[in-house]
């Protein structure tokens, strides 16, 4: 009797050891980043079935897809001037590589008119898109793998830009995150080619330039950073050149127009203010004071360098004081990001396409933040208050000031992140 009463007690907190274990795993693998490439990988292939059904049962909607189409065949048709070149929605307004790469969309789709072929090839970009980006993830190991359901899942607002838009963002983006994947291997100067030909896709990439350029700096210092700078500009011209020889000023200025005016309707971030103060300079020039000093602050406080000084980044890594020091993986991709999200927050404004600029750092900016008492509960809010914002349409004064608040939050826990200080080397030293 004695032995069974012993057996029965042991049995069930046996059983609650194993229940224990069994919950400890789950818990490990949602939450541990060492296990980012497992989850990722069960998550991009769901996104392939996910991406199927999307095509296949939400109906197409035409906005730019035609323009486009109309914009290249133009230049099929011998125009090289860029003032003559214009679709359904307007003037073309994107640089030479755009032209190139759907123009080879164009004569795939036949001529356009094959939408749904058009679609699949969009989400064979979002995979591509994915596949960078769970790398960089991978990589860092900073968030948490049971975030990156948010990232690709969960988002309506991205699957429609990719494959029931068809916008020429996701596109750029997709270039982008295959020049940072370049540098986090060490290879700067094919990642800066690929970084200038996303440039000529669309120019929002150029938001990144700022952190791009102080990473160089840190590796290279000033001279040989000069040469990797003249690449990204030859690939430029190059791509333009046929467009250059025949109106260089019109090229220059339809293709990169930084002070083209946006229409109040579109968008996602001002609504709350009206329409005279959307569209007054004086409002841009103060965005544009706020967003170079916000900049300047971030490379002088937050970004990593070698040396205290800023002026320490100038010179060569050899003949630098301290020893040179190999960016880390989570150093790049931080700056980088953070650099495009400064961007993001001071923009004149954000359209609905605009959003896949961000969305896949997102995750990573709000893990990084120094503020340990952001729990993760309150991260996967801001995150699901974002996708809120981007998926009010039209906009409203509500949403366009919730999009800002999150905004803060993230650039706020950006500048207390405590890692991120380059004076805190030397203290701990």
């Amino acid at each position: 009797m004695a032995g069974g009463k012993k057996k029965s007690s042991t049995s069930p907190s046996r059983f609650h050891k194993t229940l224990s274990s069994l919950w400890q795993d789950k818990h490990m693998v949602l939450f541990k980043a060492e296990y980012t490439f497992l989850i990722t990988a069960v998550l991009w292939f769901l996104e392939i079935g996910i991406n199927i059904w999307v095509i296949q049962r939400v109906a197409y909607t035409e906005i730019d897809w035609k323009a486009y189409m109309d914009e290249v065949e133009g230049v099929i048709n011998g125009t090289y001037d860029y003032t003559q070149l214009k679709g359904d929605t307007g003037p073309l307004v994107y640089p030479a590589g755009f032209v190139y790469i759907f123009t080879v969309l164009y004569y795939i789709t036949d001529h356009g008119l094959n939408i749904r072929l058009g679609q699949y090839l969009f989400a064979i970009f979002y995979l591509i898109t994915l596949l960078l980006v769970f790398r960089i993830y991978h990589r860092t190991k900073k968030v948490p793998p049971y975030v990156f359901f948010f990232v690709c899942c969960a988002s309506y607002r991205i699957h429609s830009i990719f494959v029931l838009r068809l916008f020429n963002d996701p596109v750029a983006m997709m270039l982008l995150f295959g020049a940072i994947n370049l540098f986090l291997d060490g290879h700067w100067t094919l990642g800066c080619a690929l970084y200038s030909f996303a440039v000529s896709v669309k120019m929002n990439v150029l938001l990144f330039a700022p952190g791009l350029l102080f990473l160089l700096l840190c590796e290279f210092g000033l001279w040989k950073t000069l040469p990797r700078l003249i690449l990204c500009a030859v690939i430029q011209v190059l791509l333009g050149l046929p467009f250059l020889l025949v109106n260089p000023v019109g090229y220059v200025s339809r293709a990169f127009d930084l002070g083209r005016q946006f229409l109040f309707k579109w968008t996602v971030n001002w609504r709350f203010l009206s329409e005279d103060v959307f569209l007054n300079r004086y409002f841009h020039l103060a965005l544009l004071l706020a967003h170079l000093t916000t900049l300047v602050v971030f490379a002088l406080k937050r970004w990593k360098r070698p040396g205290n000084s800023i002026w320490s980044i100038l010179k060569e890594p050899s003949k630098r004081k301290e020893s040179p020091q190999k960016l880390s993986a989570d150093q790049t991709v931080l700056i980088l990001f953070t650099s495009n999200f400064i961007g993001m927050c001071f923009s004149r404004s954000l359209h609905y396409q605009f959003y896949v600029w961000y969305f896949h750092t997102l995750p990573y900016l709000l893990w990084s933040g120094g503020v340990k008492k952001l729990a993760h509960l309150l991260r996967v809010l801001i995150l699901g208050l974002v996708e809120l914002s981007w998926n009010t349409f039209p906009s409203t004064t509500y949403s366009s000031l919730s999009l800002h608040v999150c905004h803060l939050i993230i650039l706020l826990c950006l500048w207390f992140n405590p890692t991120a200080a380059p004076q805190n080397k030397a203290k701990r030293q």
